[in-house]
């Protein structure tokens, strides 16, 4: 399978609502991003889906060291010919094609980048926001963000300097903005009215709202600040020409690039002009090509390699290359939920161009509108039993946002635990019964038949037998029904097979909800729903109308970071969850190998997997 679509940064309209991915959140194709919401993901259990830097919740305020006022002189060489080169290496099976997060929407190649460029802050493992290139997190408290959210300004680090030795000041994060936003990138998605130079270390975002969660621009791997002086001649059309700035990009981490094959590999060396410690290695190679398979072997078996990226391999192969000795598999997880739809409106084919469409609550769904039989559905699913489809890289899921902690209800933990007994005693008591024996209870005189709808994918197909079996158990009859990922997620929205058309009761992909998730509970606002008149371009993909739902949303909008802020996201999760008009299953992770004696390196699914690479050592 290709990696998950990223979900960038940069595609956090925040004043709207926030969102991936991949399998999950938002796309669920091959290697690029959605424009700017989130899509599904078709990216099986066993190949889970690559992770997206996101936003955060309570940032941490801790002001970060300020690095010493000199130049810091070049790395000085090992004594004697002897002296054994310290390499790297990097196994991507992926390729990257360019080290630009700006010119590619693909997380190759913003790996590819993130071993030299830097952005304001970064995500720790945890969601936790961390200073990059800033002296700290600018808040509330200490007004580094205004009292009517409406703008933020960052201070830069004392001494930072590009890795030729020229000073970086606020105009290159200024010029990195006009940049950015001239690439036809999802840049333009985000609500940003200027980002202006105060003086050579502060510069100020502005909104063109109040905009509560503001660390959109310039944070995570997917929008880092480049150089003007490299740069100036390069804004709009002119930046597919510029190759040879493109491919040699100036940056500030602890690594330079030297040698870019596009397809290929990438080439670095230690940046003598780091802010920090002067970095372990003396190079790294970043190699691209071939699969998943042989990038994980190259690590764990062979030893070629010391990290493997994206590993989409079954996981108990992944086990059994573990017991050579040569390297650690790792799994980082975020919040990438694979779920299920159920269908409000009517997708009866009788109906013409009007099956699935809302008709502003006029065409509703025959039996999933009735509340016991949504709860019933779910309450025969054994998560665990479908966790175990993805091995290491899944763990059940009752929550729509189950990450960060802050944002995690503690509501819908039942859901762990299947009900069968208890589904099918819900169902009789609410008059929900199997009138003329033939196995299918009926409501209103229909037959609870459902057809269950997802993507063509070995593990997607594997959980949907299992809940056909479940639902059978209980009285409900299922067809299974996929469709190749290219037309599901990438077809005509208004064909059948697309998942936005929904031409059946229920529809299973993933979605990503990010550090902060208003763009991702956007998706269920009653305007988001997918009609005729908005070209089937919506991502309410269950058409929930919820006046509740609405109200709360548009009280997220407007209120910042803090104790409420995460309330109001757990209550608005709750709200789709325990009406069960969306049913969570399964949370995905980033699975990647580490060799054994690779040192300081933490698998990351909030941000770059090579977040902290400074830190990787032997």
């Amino acid at each position: 399978m290709n990696e998950s679509p990223k979900l960038g940064l940069v595609s956090v309209a925040v004043a709207a609502a926030l969102v991936l991915a991949a399998c999950g959140g938002s796309g669920d194709s091959g290697g690029e991003a959605p424009a700017a919401t989130a899509a599904p993901s078709d990216t099986a259990a066993a190949e889970p889906a690559a992770p997206t830097a996101v936003e955060q919740p309570a940032p941490a305020t801790t002001e970060a060291p300020e690095p010493a006022t000199t130049t810091p002189e070049p790395a000085a060489e090992p004594d004697g010919e002897a002296a054994e080169e310290k390499v790297l290496t990097l196994r991507y099976w992926q390729a990257p094609s360019v080290p630009s997060p700006f010119l590619s929407t693909a997380f190759k190649d913003e790996d590819a980048a993130a071993v030299t460029l830097e952005p304001l802050a970064g995500y720790d493992p945890d969601g936790n926001l961390v200073p990059r290139l800033a002296a700290e997190i600018p808040t509330l408290g200490n007004g580094g963000v205004s009292e009517d959210l409406t703008s933020i300004t960052w201070r830069l680090r004392e001494g930072l300097q590009w890795s030729d030795g020229a000073a970086v000041t606020a105009d290159d994060v200024a010029f990195t903005w006009s940049y950015c936003a001239a690439a036809d990138q999802s840049c333009a998605a985000i609500n940003i009215v200027s980002v202006e130079a105060l003086d050579d270390r502060t510069v100020t975002v502005t909104f063109d709202a109040p905009t509560p969660y503001p660390y959109v621009a310039f944070v995570g791997a997917s929008m880092p600040v480049i150089s003007r002086a490299q740069f100036d001649g390069c804004v709009g059309a002119a930046a597919r020409a510029c190759e040879d700035q493109t491919n040699a990009p100036l940056g500030t981490g602890p690594y330079r690039i030297v040698a870019f094959e596009p397809d290929r590999r990438a080439v670095y060396e230690r940046n003598p002009f780091y802010r920090g410690e002067a970095s372990y290695f003396d190079r790294v190679v970043l190699e691209g090509g071939g699969d998943a398979e042989g990038a994980a072997r190259a690590v764990l078996e062979t030893g070629e390699a010391d990290y493997g990226w994206n590993l989409q391999v079954d996981p108990g192969l992944l086990r059994e290359m573990e017991g050579a000795g040569r390297g650690r598999v790792a799994n980082a997880f975020a919040s990438l939920v694979e779920r299920l739809f159920l269908n409000q409106t009517n997708p009866d084919p009788a109906l013409g161009p009007d099956r699935s469409e809302y008709l502003d609550g006029a065409n509703p769904h025959p039996f999933l509108t009735f509340e016991p039989v949504r709860r019933a559905m779910s309450m025969a699913i054994d998560r665990t039993a479908l966790a175990e489809l993805y091995g290491f890289a899944g763990e059940p899921a009752c929550n729509l946002v189950v990450a960060p902690a802050n944002y995690a209800s503690t509501a819908n933990d039942g859901c762990l635990a299947q009900d069968i007994d208890g589904a099918r005693e819900l169902l009789d008591s609410a008059g929900v019964v199997d009138s003329d024996g033939d196995g299918v209870r009926e409501h209103g005189g229909t037959p609870l038949q459902v057809a269950y709808l997802t993507s063509t994918n070995s593990i997607r197909q594997a959980t949907q037998a299992l809940i056909r079996d479940w639902w059978q158990e209980i009285g409900i009859a299922t067809e299974v029904v996929h469709h190749d990922a290219g037309v599901f997620f990438g077809g005509d929205p208004a064909e059948g097979e697309s998942y936005r058309r929904f031409f059946g009761d229920i529809l299973m992909f993933t979605e990503e909800t990010r550090v902060d998730p208003q763009q991702a509970l956007s998706l269920g606002l009653c305007r988001s729903i997918p009609t005729r008149s908005n070209g089937w371009s919506g991502e309410n993909i269950a058409r929930v109308c919820d006046p509740e739902y609405d109200e709360l949303f548009a009280q997220l909008t407007h209120t910042p970071v803090g104790s409420e802020r995460d309330e109001l996201v757990r209550r608005l999760n709750d709200i789709y969850v325990q009406n069960h008009y969306v049913i969570p299953l399964v949370n995905r992770g980033l699975v990647s190998a580490f060799a054994s004696d690779l040192q300081g390196a933490r698998a990351n699914a909030w941000d770059s997997a090579l977040w902290n690479i400074a830190d990787w050592r032997r």
